[in-house]
């Protein structure tokens, strides 16, 4: 006979199946990140890249790119390669983009993915073709388990505090303003992680490893969002859906890597497990 326990277990489980099975389904995108088949690094020298049409190159923080004659590039949906959209140079010109941000081109049946990373432009073509994203077979994880399922208390800084970290690539630097820290217990053990803003509106993230880091889990960083509290300072912090940024799986990703007060010296036996992928390429 099931008890109230076992009912609570199974809703928690369900819930987590399902929030696991669209993460899943993100990810599995066409266009997503396990399609990207290049990093390419911008600068004021005119270049070619593999995947991509034209020639471009970085002036006055903003992309230039000139096309041939007959090639193709859209914006939504719209064509690009158009007198209308030419500049006096024959140049389309695209930015300034703000850091971390960046959009898509439509080239063929992939996407180019222009952003700045690290103070830097980057162009990322996107292949649904990508042996990377066609050999996917989903992601290791953790059984849910409700005890990692924690109350926490998110305390705000008096201002945001400019912090600095490091990136999965070598050479460049990302930069959070970090609105405050959130605070939380395992097993009596009073700990704490600094928060930087969520992309979505109305949330923050926590970047972090632990213990099982470089074990069962990913060694460089894991990921954990969580929402931003209604009233007061309560938050919950449920580290069964702490997950893998796209360094995990490829070496061309930019990721941050945690501040270094968010090494937390317990494991997290939860969320997502190192990826098959990167298990393969060690």
């Amino acid at each position: 006979m099931s008890t109230p326990t076992d009912t609570r277990q199974d809703v928690f489980t369900t819930q987590w199946q399902h929030w696991h099975d669209a993460h899943e389904k993100l990810r599995s995108d066409p266009h997503g990140f396990l399609a990207v088949t290049d990093l390419h690094w911008l600068t004021a020298d005119p270049a070619e890249f593999a995947g991509a049409p034209g020639r471009w190159r970085v002036a006055d923080d903003a992309v230039h790119l000139t096309l041939d004659a007959g090639e193709s590039l859209l914006r939504d949906g719209v064509e690009l390669n158009t007198p209308e959209a030419l500049n006096a140079d024959g140049e389309l010109v695209f930015g300034p983009i703000a850091e971390r941000d960046g959009f898509n081109l439509g080239y063929g049946q992939s996407v180019l993915e222009l952003a700045k990373r690290g103070g830097e432009y980057i162009l990322r073509p996107r292949d649904p073709n990508n042996a990377l994203l066609r050999h996917y077979r989903g992601t290791p994880s953790y059984a849910p388990d409700e005890q990692f399922a924690l109350a926490a208390t998110y305390v705000p800084f008096r201002q945001p505090r400019e912090t600095t970290v490091g990136a999965a690539v070598e050479g460049i630097a990302h930069v959070y303003q970090a609105p405050g820290q959130v605070k939380f217990k395992i097993n009596g053990q009073e700990l704490e992680l600094t928060a930087f803003n969520g992309s979505a509106p109305g949330t923050f993230q926590v970047l972090f490893t632990d213990q099982t880091s470089g074990g069962t889990t990913y060694a460089a960083n894991r990921s954990l969002t969580f929402a931003a509290p209604e009233d007061g300072g309560a938050v919950s912090l449920d580290f069964n859906r702490a997950v893998n940024l796209p360094c995990a799986y490829t070496d061309l990703a930019t990721c941050p890597l945690p501040p270094a007060e968010n090494h937390l010296p317990v494991s997290i036996a939860a969320g997502e497990k190192t990826p098959f992928e990167r298990e393969a390429a060690a």
